[in-house]
């Protein structure tokens, strides 16, 4: 049939929702209940308040190549650590930490205000490619995915966030 890989493409942003919802729970290894400093504030705390991508400064990376490929998963704390799940679709979970520079730098683009305009949302985005690799962030303003994809432009802020977080961890900007 025609219409069920329609129905798979669809189903990716639901996906996506329900996969950052259970990772952030407990990201990158961290108990339920975080452990409290002297001052008992937790908001500095990786991990801490919720979903992965709940706070400022944090960012989530789910790819999907194709629509049967395996959802892989980046998660960025704001300290910079970072937890890459299936990322290269080798089904291994790697751990690091982004350079200073590299880390400031993804604090920036995170904190520029043009990316409230470069969500799904406020662009109407609609999946157009079946098979292509699909990469969504995830991040405090919200959900952006983009293809690759011939002819599909990228949101500026986006493609350099996609950019640095797929030079320096596992992550791979194509299929």
């Amino acid at each position: 049939m025609i219409a069920q890989p329609w129905s798979r493409l669809v189903s990716l942003p639901v996906t996506i929702l329900v996969v950052v919802a259970l990772s952030g729970c407990a990201s990158f290894g961290q108990r339920a209940e975080p452990e409290t400093s002297a001052s008992g504030s937790t908001a500095d705390q990786p991990g801490a308040g919720g979903a992965a991508t709940s706070g400022q400064g944090r960012v989530s990376l789910l790819q999907n190549l194709g629509s049967d490929g395996p959802l892989r998963t980046l998660n960025v704390a704001p300290d910079g650590r970072w937890e890459c799940i299936d990322c290269a679709g080798d089904g291994v979970t790697s751990t690091g930490t982004l350079s200073e520079e590299h880390r400031e730098r993804l604090q920036q683009l995170l904190a520029d205000p043009g990316l409230a305009e470069e969500t799904d949302e406020a662009r109407g985005y609609r999946v157009t490619c079946v098979g292509a690799l699909t990469s969504s962030l995830l991040t405090s303003a919200g959900l952006i995915t983009s293809q690759d994809c011939p002819g599909e432009e990228r949101p500026e802020v986006a493609e350099e966030i996609l950019l640095l977080l797929t030079q320096n961890t596992p992550a791979e900007m194509v299929g």
